[in-house]
């Protein structure tokens, strides 16, 4: 039995996605019967991240997401020995499939990457029930014991033989990340540039209020990707209140719309020269390059030369991440919102091949945050993970703070996953 549904959730600050300003999104929530257990999956359809476009209006985009999920409500498979071995065959065959017939029968265009979001409730409903029928967290799981194939089964290598995805967990997962907020590109810095229109819901607006009130020291600034002195300047006024406060890991997000890595080069290598100790700060670089990789075949060596560069996006499977790492990327940001068996799978397949990991944000509320703050907990990242949540729509994840405080309040520059418990994601 499957059952989906959908939460309107309206935010309270604009979010800006590369050119696209959004106001509101839809949570799907899935609930699915299977291996005898009952799972739960959420995930925000994100399509103005997912599927962008100038032509579409967001409202269609996102109600046709809601209407693949509905289809896959009705079509999703009975999952077979283990939610990895099925997982994965879902993804290589039945998905491709799916998409392509509900695209003929709806004379629509739905993204790889739309589909892979709508998939991933399915998804992490699966892992969730079977945990919950073993009667054991998630991650104790994905060994020997619970699983039918191995690693080699799923990238076709040798090197993989008798290897499962527990292989590649941290031997001790910290209780307590250093979290990471989202700068929007059009968030305020300072409460000086305060016009009152902004919300009075007891929550901050400015940059410098968030880092005061949650003890902020990780920082991810969306850029445009197309007005360089912009994005030069907005590293530099981020940079002046990272100075001011001890925030010691900055990322610069160029959402995709860069075609040429002179364009990083340019601003890397100008706030190396201007503003040595901003340059330092960065940590790392994120997906300044189109969504297709297999079309667009840029080689980054250049960028990832001068800092660590990470796949995002263009990250869909671990397939994507080979390719990914042959043109020059050092990284991968994993999301679950591109299931938890294909984030497991990229997460094996990269660092068994020397690439770094982030788990970043789909802006995850509600129950949507515990798998994707678990995956950064199991797989080890290059610092903490992404929770952007908080800062949109704190408001929906109340009910839920209740039960696990440290986790949907940011303090002291961290999330708690103490309070996260229980068999399966631990809801």
């Amino acid at each position: 039995m499957i059952r989906v549904d959908f939460i309107a959730v309206p935010m309270r600050l604009p979010l800006k996605f590369g050119a696209e300003t959004i106001g509101s999104i839809q949570i799907a929530h899935v609930e699915m019967t299977c291996f005898g257990a009952s799972g739960i999956g959420e995930t925000p359809l994100s399509a103005g991240w997912a599927w962008p476009s100038a032509e579409l209006s967001f409202s269609f985009r996102e109600e046709t997401m809601c209407d693949f999920c509905r289809f896959l409500a009705d079509h999703y498979p009975a999952p077979g020995s283990d939610p990895m071995t099925s997982g994965y065959d879902f993804l290589c065959r039945v998905l491709p499939e799916l998409r392509q017939r509900f695209n003929c029968e709806k004379k629509t265009t739905l993204p790889h990457l739309a589909a892979l979001i709508c998939a991933s409730a399915f998804d992490i409903a699966v892992h969730d029930a079977f945990g919950k029928s073993l009667g054991l967290p998630v991650y104790r799981t994905y060994g020997p014991q619970h699983l039918e194939n191995d690693l080699a089964h799923f990238f076709g290598d040798d090197r993989f033989a008798g290897k499962y995805p527990c292989d590649y967990f941290v031997p001790e997962p910290p209780q307590v990340l250093p979290v990471w907020h989202l700068v929007g590109g059009k968030d305020l810095l300072y409460e000086s540039e305060r016009t009152g229109a902004e919300p009075e819901d007891g929550y901050p607006v400015s940059l410098e209020k968030w880092i005061e009130r949650d003890g902020l020291k990780c920082l991810k600034i969306k850029l445009t990707g197309r007005d360089a002195a912009w994005d030069f300047d907005r590293l530099l006024g981020v940079g002046r209140i990272a100075k001011k406060y001890g925030c010691d890991a900055l990322s610069p997000d160029f959402n995709c719309l860069v075609r040429d890595p002179a364009y990083v080069n340019d601003i890397l290598d100008r706030l190396k020269e201007r503003d040595r100790e901003t340059w330092e700060r960065l940590l790392y670089v994120e997906q300044p390059f189109p969504y297709d990789l297999e079309t667009n075949r840029i080689d980054v060596h250049s960028c990832s030369e001068r800092k660590p560069l990470f796949m995002d996006e263009s990250a869909h499977d671990w397939k994507f991440v080979r390719l990914g790492r042959e043109l020059g990327w050092t990284g991968v940001a994993l999301k679950v919102c591109k299931t938890q068996t294909g984030a497991l799978l990229s997460a094996c397949w990269a660092k068994e091949h020397g690439m770094k990991l982030m788990v970043q944000d789909l802006t995850n509320p509600m129950l949507a945050m515990m798998p994707h703050v678990l995956l950064a907990q199991h797989v080890g990242t290059i610092r903490g993970v992404e929770c952007n949540a908080p800062q949109f729509y704190p408001e929906v994840s109340l009910p839920f703070e209740r039960k696990h405080p440290g986790l949907y309040e940011r303090r002291g520059g961290v999330v708690d996953l103490s309070s996260i418990r229980g068999p399966g994601f631990g809801y």
